[in-house]
């Protein structure tokens, strides 16, 4: 199991931004979401996640934004799986603490707690992207979001009136080809943690 702890950054100082942030992750549905996000401090947030790829694309729309220290932690979680993710327990959820609390310290706002070596060598890869990303001018974006909002170069060059020569070279200075191919091998790396789904819960014995 996966699950996402995030903490808003400089939240003292402005808007709360976690009724936006609930929506916007929780529109990824029950396919892929085990557990809905849920506030779980004042300003922070929780969700569990089922699906490597959920995983990557939660984690990359929150670090665009660079308001947030996004946590993963990937292990087993204690089941019967309750109705909120605030009553759930297990190794994802202690690492999901480990790791955003890493992740305040980090430049990428980005850590990932697993149990052996490949949670860190997801977590290297991973802040390689959002390094990359974060060197991405606001020109390079808005290439990035006509083109993954399904529209051809073509149709990019015309909605920005612009040729498809200048579209051409901001995807290019935008490194946009390079993270196409990044982000499905990234999802196969995460989805080969040691993921243990969900475990039975600890049972006292005398």
């Amino acid at each position: 199991m996966f699950v996402v702890t995030a903490d808003q950054r400089g939240s003292q100082t402005s808007a709360d931004l976690i009724p936006a942030v609930l929506t916007a992750v929780g529109q990824y549905g029950s396919r892929h979401l085990a557990l809905a996000p849920e506030r779980t401090a004042g300003d922070e947030f929780q969700v569990a996640i089922s699906d490597p790829q959920a995983v990557l694309a939660i984690i990359l729309d929150l670090t665009r934004a660079q308001t947030w220290s996004v946590g993963l932690g990937v292990g087993g979680v204690e089941s019967p799986l309750p109705t909120s993710v605030r009553a759930a327990r297990g190794e994802a959820f202690v690492n999901a603490r480990d790791a955003v609390d890493r992740a305040k310290k980090a430049t990428t706002r980005l850590a990932i707690t697993a149990r052996d070596e490949a949670g860190t060598d997801a977590e290297a890869l991973v802040r390689l992207l959002v390094e990359l990303r974060d060197r991405r001018s606001d020109e390079g974006w808005e290439v990035y979001d006509l083109l993954a909002g399904g529209l051809t170069q073509r149709e990019t060059a015309t909605r920005l009136g612009i040729s498809e020569g200048a579209v051409s070279l901001r995807a290019k200075a935008a490194a946009l080809r390079a993270e196409e191919a990044a982000v499905p091998a990234l999802e196969r790396a995460l989805g080969r943690l040691d993921v243990d789904g969900v475990a039975a819960p600890d049972v006292a014995t005398d």
